[in-house]
């Protein structure tokens, strides 16, 4: 039987929740985790109408980007908005769960799946997420005893460099130490100098695994008191596959800022006010950075980065028509669904693959813009 729960840790897996913003609500909104789950659906927003398709469709679970509750509220009494969505979707038997700023930053994620629809390959990030802290370790053992001491530190989270992992590096010397008074020596007599040959293991670790690995130390070791030391340094970052928001990629050709403008539109879902481009439409552009939503505090950003043109949504007039005056780069704006709902797609794949549940994207616009008119000749 798969639960609610076992689908929260497939999503949480695939987009961990810590890689939110501080502001950002991800997570099982509500819902049973204990409550079985036989088919899943998927929707960018969580709205009254797609709440209802949910229940309608048999759904168990319905898995959107945007949270329901991002703001704080002090009701969801079903006679407000939002209490009625929450009420529709427990009476109906379905639980919601949110994938947001965490699924951006993800790899796959919301910009990846953006890059490859407008025709990039997905390179590094705009902004990539802080590098991570990474423990060297020094860690004297017996020789006799290097193997299950290095097993130890290995299952507590030790020695993993990208794919590979069990990594160490080791040389052999000669240890000496005088137990005294008080001690209860693994080898050697007490207020006599005594020799060991033993190996120096150096290994590495993220921060985080410090504990486990020295709690790990200390219960497989021979000695009462084993000797090692922890530098702190910064993880390395290959930029291009870092997580982290939007992505840049080049073109596999070079084409005029208008024909890029309507592959956008021809790759993205329909809306009713399509796509629209500010730049000169007979640049050229081949360096492209995308970033899935509202991505105007990304304008400076993306045109530092060598980006010929900005694909995101959202975009204002004041900050677009300062990075134009500013910086040589064409930017596209998009419907914020738009550039958005295609990760439906991708989720609905991963848990699929993961659990084999039945899933369902429900594909209602939400989109809220309904009408785009031009002045009549």
């Amino acid at each position: 039987m798969t639960t609610v729960g076992d689908i929260r840790a497939v999503m949480d897996a695939a987009y961990p929740p810590h890689l939110a913003e501080k502001w950002d609500a991800v997570g099982l909104i509500c819902g049973d985790p204990a409550a079985e789950v036989k088919k899943v659906a998927f929707a960018l927003d969580c709205t009254q109408a797609v709440a209802e398709r949910a229940v309608a469709i048999g759904a168990d679970m319905l898995i959107v980007h945007h949270p329901l509750l991002l703001r704080g509220v002090t009701s969801v009494a079903a006679d407000t908005p939002k209490g009625k969505v929450v009420h529709t979707l427990l009476a109906g038997g379905v639980a919601l769960f949110a994938a947001h700023t965490n699924a951006d930053k993800a790899r796959p994620g919301v910009n990846d799946r953006l890059a490859e629809l407008v025709g990039i390959k997905p390179g590094r990030p705009i902004v990539p997420v802080d590098p991570e802290v990474i423990d060297h370790w020094g860690l004297h053992v017996p020789a006799k005893d290097a193997e299950t001491v290095k097993a130890a530190v290995f299952a507590a989270g030790a020695g993993a460099i990208g794919n590979y992992h069990e990594c160490s590096f080791e040389f052999a010397g000669q240890g000496q130490f005088k137990p005294v008074e008080g001690a209860n020596p693994t080898e050697g007599d007490i207020g006599k100098l005594e020799r060991v040959d033993e190996l120096r293991v150096e290994f590495v670790a993220p921060s985080s695994k410090r504990g486990a690995i020295e709690q790990a130390i200390f219960e497989a070791h021979p000695y009462e008191v084993p000797a090692f030391e922890v530098v702190e340094t910064v993880g390395r970052k290959d930029l291009d596959t870092a997580l982290g928001l939007g992505r840049i990629g080049k073109l596999e050709r070079p084409m005029r800022l208008r024909e890029f403008t309507q592959q956008v539109a021809n790759a993205l879902p329909e809306t009713v006010w399509g796509v629209r481009a500010a730049g000169d439409p007979d640049r050229t552009v081949e360096t492209v950075a995308v970033s899935s939503g509202s991505g105007d505090s990304f304008l400076e950003a993306a045109a530092k980065l060598g980006a010929d043109v900005y694909v995101t949504s959202d975009l204002r007039h004041h900050p677009v028509d300062e990075t134009l005056r500013a910086h040589d780069i064409a930017v596209i704006d998009t419907a914020h669904w738009a550039s958005e709902f295609p990760w439906t797609g991708q989720a609905r794949d991963i848990v699929v693959e993961a659990t084999g549940v039945s899933a369902e994207i429900i594909e209602l616009r939400t989109d809220p813009w309904t009408i785009s008119a031009h002045k009549e000749n």
